[in-house]
């Protein structure tokens, strides 16, 4: 069953993550590779649901419209913009994610994918640690930069 706060796990308990399902460790253990991974999901589903606010629903729109935010340029360009807001707790998830060695990038350049992959470690961590009114409030902040730079343009 769903609250607002998270799921009700039948033991009187809420878990603040979608679904009650925990992590196998605390959100400050977890590589920052692995922060990424759920990050990037979460961060999917973000964009997905603000693409869908906007009135062209076509599929070929709409995938159009996401590739914008998840594209590693995108999301380098988002941490960019944000960095200046973080704590500096998400500062040393940022920098542990930027720094975490990964695979090399399909599209792009290294440096912006390996900040996309910071940033997505970001999301990861502010996700698994409860943190989703934190999370919610920085991609809209982040939402709102990027999409007044496209506008300008």
């Amino acid at each position: 069953m769903a609250l607002a706060g998270g799921i009700a796990l039948g033991n009187g308990e809420v878990s603040p993550l979608w679904f009650a399902e925990k992590p196998s460790k605390p959100a400050r253990l977890l590589p920052p590779l692995a922060l990424a991974y759920i990050g990037d999901a979460v961060f999917e589903v973000a964009v997905r649901q603000h693409v869908m606010a906007q009135l062209n629903l076509r599929p070929h729109h709409l995938h159009g419209q996401s590739t914008k935010y998840v594209a590693a340029k995108a999301q380098a360009k988002l941490l960019s913009l944000l960095e200046p807001n973080l704590t500096e707790d998400e500062k040393d998830v940022v920098r542990q994610g930027r720094n975490a060695k990964s695979g090399v990038p399909k599209n792009g350049n290294v440096i912006d994918y390996r900040h996309a992959t910071a940033f997505e470690s970001l999301v990861g961590y502010l996700y698994y640690t409860g943190a989703h009114e934190r999370l919610r409030s920085l991609i809209s902040y982040g939402f709102d930069l990027l999409d007044s730079e496209t506008k300008s343009i």
